[in-house]
Parts: structure tokens; sequence; C-alpha cells
């Protein structure tokens, strides 16, 4: 078996003695006794009281260290070998953040081996770091002091995909106390290098539905939160929706306690995921009233030749859709900001009654996270109406 680049440059991360190094390292790089080899254990990504923040990875022999994090910097940060062998740079001092960062060593990408929150990939590249730069008061994706509420694991073969996978459930706090309330349901995607576990581990939608829960500012709802591949490695396509609509909802529907009506769906992804929402939301208005996407993998080139019906019938369309909610950073790279509004643009031409959410940043969960704040207070609430033109983009208003 062929062993990926990038995990033999794993192994070689591994502090050990085939270096040669010093045993001795400096204060600032760890304390707390020796580690494998005789070494210190290092901090990294070690976040300081001002929210700078020092990567450090130790890697004698290499010519060449940087770190990438898109949220911070749009180019890699060279970083310096001490005496020891020893890499490191400060950064910041950073907004409240939680971000996916690598290492590229020698050209190779790697995480950081000495930070244990990790995102994996299923396509390209090798799994990321998180850092974690906390909040003072915390920000509205951390963990607050109110009740919480609970994600489930569950596992089910699906015989439309030929094989068993999983996929997430969030009940809100009060769920199970609560034995006779039905609740609304959200359909939350991932994008094409993401796993059913993104919108939690990273996009902490979990917490972000408790917090604006307890604040009054969003209704309690279910969240499901799916594996969106139809196979590894692979974008989804048509299968994705058969496995949705066919396996996942109704299975959702007979264990979980999901009020009945389309008024009571939505489905919402990001990138690849925002496509399907999209794709599949706007083809399904029978089953889902709210529909969203963020960053987008969607054209205004595909809702004019698959959605005319929809586009030439504003009134109709209006009337089956609750919520029609976009969202899309400025210096999105991946899709395209100018590509997503094309789509806003068209559907306000067209009467189509939405939101379209505008703010800096890139192709990152620092984007879809606070999306996702913007929507959820939106989704199930009564008397909620969709704007029949542009609103002043949020960057504007200082938000």
């Amino acid at each position: 078996m062929k062993i990926p680049l990038f995990l033999l440059l794993l192994s070689a991360l591994i502090p050990t003695n085939v270096f040669g190094q010093a045993a001795a390292t400096s204060p600032a790089a760890g304390s707390g006794g020796r580690g494998r080899g005789g070494l210190a254990p290092l901090i990294s990504p070690d976040v300081h009281s001002d929210r700078t923040v020092t990567f450090r990875v130790r890697m004698p022999n290499a010519q060449a260290v940087s770190v990438t994090g898109a949220d911070w910097s749009e180019a890699p940060i060279p970083m310096i070998k001490d005496d020891a062998g020893l890499w490191s740079v400060t950064v910041g001092p950073l907004d409240p953040i939680y971000a996916i960062y690598n290492f590229s060593i020698d050209g190779v990408t790697t995480p950081d081996l000495n930070n244990p929150r990790v995102k994996l990939r299923t396509n390209t590249g090798s799994p990321g770091s998180v850092l974690y730069v906390p909040g003072n008061p915390p920000e509205l994706w951390e963990a607050r002091d109110v009740p919480h509420g609970t994600v489930e694991v569950n596992w089910a073969a699906s015989p439309i995909h030929d094989d068993t996978r999983a996929y997430n459930v969030y009940t809100p706090p009060g769920y199970a106390a609560n034995a006779t309330t039905r609740y609304p349901v959200l359909y939350l995607l991932h994008g094409s290098n993401g796993t059913q576990d993104d919108w939690a581990n990273i996009g902490r939608a979990n917490f972000i539905a408790d917090n604006l829960i307890a604040d009054g500012k969003a209704v309690p709802m279910i969240i499901v939160m799916t594996w969106g591949h139809d196979g590894l490695g692979s974008l989804a396509s048509g299968k994705f929706e058969r496995y949705l609509l066919d396996e996942v909802m109704p299975a959702v529907e007979k264990k979980y306690r999901v009020a009945p009506g389309h008024e009571n769906r939505a489905i919402v992804g990001y990138s690849m995921g925002g496509g399907q929402a999209l794709n599949i939301g706007l083809s399904h208005l029978d089953l889902f009233a709210s529909v969203g996407g963020y960053s987008y993998a969607f054209s205004a080139q595909k809702l004019q030749s698959t959605y005319a019906d929809l586009l030439n019938d504003p009134a109709g369309t209006n009337a089956k859709l609750k919520a029609l909610w976009l969202g899309s950073g400025h210096q999105d790279k991946a899709v395209g900001f100018a590509n997503n509004k094309q789509v806003s643009d068209l559907l306000y031409d067209k009467g189509i009654k939405h939101i379209f959410f505008e703010m800096d940043g890139g192709h990152t969960f620092t984007v879809w996270r606070k999306c996702l704040e913007e929507t959820l207070p939106v989704l199930f609430q009564p008397g909620v109406v969709m704007p029949a033109k542009p609103t002043t983009p949020a960057a504007e208003k200082g938000i």
C-alpha cells in the first residue's frame, strides 16, 4: 500500500532523538516536564492575553516552514528557525476566531501535531488544525452558560449508496423533558471537503442555536447534519437528493418529534452544500418553505435554465417561500462573491423576495458561522417578511 506523503511527514514530525536535537528547549516553547525523546512538549498554538498567537513546530532538518490561515492572512506566513531547530512565528492580534490553519514544511502541507483540535477533510489536502481565540464576552459561536442541546450521531445503512453512513441530529434544550412538543427541522449541509461533523465541529452550529434560543432570538428547532457525498472522494450529485429525501428525512421524522408541514422544514448549506440546498429546496417547495445558501456553488445560469418557472411566477414563488436566505463573503475566491451576487440580482430583478447578506471574508467558516447566526432567527418565525429589493449590506452597518 502506498503511504501518502503527508502521512510520512507527520511521522517525521513526532519528536524523537533521530534529529539529534538537544533536550533543552526555550521556556516559551513549552513547560511541564519532558516528552518523547527527552524534549519538552511544545505549546502550539499559543494564544496570548493580547490575542496574538505563536505557532511552533520542531523540525531541525527542514529548509522552509510557514503557517497558512485564510482567516487572517491571504499568503503563507514564514516561520523562523532557532539554533535548536524550533520554527516559530507570532501573528496578530487577531479577532475572536475559530479557524482552520496548516503548516507547510518544505512544500508539504501538514496539521499542527501539537494541537488536538482537528478539521478532517474528505477530498483534498491534509487534515486542518483549528485555532481558537476566545471572545470577551463570548461570541455567539462559543459555549456560554446557557442550557445546551444534544448532538446525536445516527448510523444507518443506505441502500441508495450501498454503504452505512452517519448523520448528526441536534435537539434543542428541553427536548427530552417536553415529551409532546414537536419542533421545526433544519437540514444543514456541508461543503465538498467536509463531513457530517463539520457544522458542529467547526461551524459550532449547536452552540449558535443554544445561544440564540437562550436569548429568545431563535425558535427551538431540530438540526440535521448529513454526510453529503455520493462516495468518498466524490462530489455529491443526484444520489444525495434521493438519500436526503427518501432515507434521511423519513428516518428523522420517525425517530424525532418533527412538526408536520413544509412550513416547518428548512434546508441550508455552504459551498457545495449551498448548491445542494438551493437545488433541492427550489425543486421541492412542497417540502421546504425555507431555503438558504452560503458561498453557494450555484449560478445565475443554473437558476435561469432550471428554475425558469419559479422566476416567471414571482407571486406564486413568493407565496410558497417563507424564507430565502443567501450570504457570501466579499473576498470569496472559491465560488466567487460576484457569482453569488448575480444569483441575488437575478432574483430581485424577477421579483423573488429574499435576503442577500454580504460581509468581508473569504470561503471560510468565519463567514458561514456569521451567516448561520443571521439565518436562524429568521427561520420558522411567524410574520417574517423577505425584502423585495436589496437591503444595506451588513458590512456597511458595522455588523
